[in-house]
């Protein structure tokens, strides 16, 4: 018997009837055996916005009962929102979350509680553990031992002068992981790998906005997460697709983009210098004061992982393309489709770009990926 895993990217509901958000993909959901997503808000009924928060939007309560409703299973909340309006609607978030019986990872009232795994048996008792990380760190937004937020994995930036003698000229950038938070990753995988037959890893990571860049450090934690025994990397913050590779037969994604994301925006913040220093990061990105979803063109391409799952072993991994419309509901394309296609061929061309070895075959039930020959 073949069981599923899927894992969606970001979820940041900012609407009144937040269930809207998952009308065209409840089905699939439901239909999975486990069914992961990465948390970009708090669902809090107040709090207090840190300084340090850039953009954060406070969301109801109810918005969990929308997220188990719509099918979801697990949540991490390893991510740069973890904590943007503050420890009690952090802590009330959580409980959000587990009072409608979702679970949640990556976070917690300490390191101790942020590293901890979640678990799932699968109806032919196949074990699987997820862990969650976030790479993508306002300042404390990590735990500690006596601090709540995220677990951490943090990594640090070079900036390398090419021409020493041309001031203002670019720079090469390098970046290489925090070594203390990649040994407890390492650490935690192995952990986990003890007493799961599967270890999936969720990493909130990557360069925002910019087309097929993946940092050196991803790929360092990446090489290291497999060979301490992750399964499947699950990648999300980007906002846009990233390309995929295969690493020692498990799958990549580093950039899941967005789920169920809602973004409006008005003349004044479009107008700011801090959205346009953003802006120019992506290839085509022009504000639509009338959507709800403002965010470059290419982030109108997304997908859904999914893993199929048999007797202890991925058996067959890839994703489901999405479209996600000025509406900002993310919809499923079917195959033949001109959406389908563009999906795959953006995915194909950035994997390419990025110097990635995975390729996409699209077959009937999903688009499966496999490494190159």
């Amino acid at each position: 018997m073949t069981h599923v895993f899927v894992a969606a990217g970001d979820l940041a509901p900012d609407r009144a009837n937040y269930d809207e958000s998952y009308d065209a993909t409840r089905d699939v959901l439901k239909a999975a055996d486990i069914a992961f997503a990465q948390l970009e808000t708090s669902f809090a009924a107040k709090g207090v916005r840190l300084p340090q928060a850039r953009h954060a939007v406070l969301a109801r309560p109810d918005g969990a009962d929308a997220l188990a409703r719509a099918g979801f299973d697990v949540i991490s909340m390893a991510g740069n929102h973890v904590l943007d309006w503050g420890n009690d609607a952090f802590f009330e978030t959580r409980a959000n979350l587990e009072r409608v019986g979702l679970k949640t990872v990556g976070a917690g009232a300490n390191i101790e509680e942020a590293r901890r795994p979640v678990r799932f048996t699968l109806g032919d008792g196949t074990t699987v553990a997820i862990l969650a990380y976030s790479s993508i760190l306002p300042h404390s937004y990590w735990a500690d031992e006596r601090r709540p937020g995220c677990a951490p994995m943090r990594a640090h930036t070079i900036y390398e002068q090419i021409e020493h003698d041309q001031p203002g000229t670019p720079a090469r950038i390098h970046t290489y992981p925090h070594r203390e938070d990649l040994a407890a990753l390492e650490a935690d995988i192995r952990a986990a790998k003890a007493e799961a037959d599967l270890v999936f890893v969720s990493l909130h990571w990557g360069i925002h906005f910019v087309r097929a860049s993946i940092a050196d450090y991803q790929r360092d934690v990446a090489r290291a997460a497999v060979a301490a025994g992750a399964d499947a990397i699950l990648g999300g913050h980007a906002h846009i697709l990233k390309g995929c590779e295969v690493i020692d037969g498990a799958p990549v994604f580093y950039s899941l983009c967005n789920f169920a994301t809602d973004l409006s925006m008005d003349p004044v913040h479009a107008a700011s210098k801090s959205f346009n220093e953003i802006r120019v990061l992506a290839e085509a990105w022009e504000p639509d004061f009338e959507s709800l979803y403002n965010f470059p063109k290419a982030s109108r391409l997304s997908m859904v992982a999914r893993i199929e799952i048999a007797n202890g072993k991925i058996v067959r991994s890839g994703f489901l393309p999405l479209y996600i419309d000025r509406d900002a509901v993310p919809r499923f394309v079917e195959r033949g489709s001109e959406r389908h296609a563009e999906v795959v061929d953006y995915m194909a061309a950035v994997t390419e770009e990025a110097g990635l070895n995975a390729r996409y075959r699209a077959e009937s039930d999903m688009v499966v990926l496999e490494a190159a020959a």
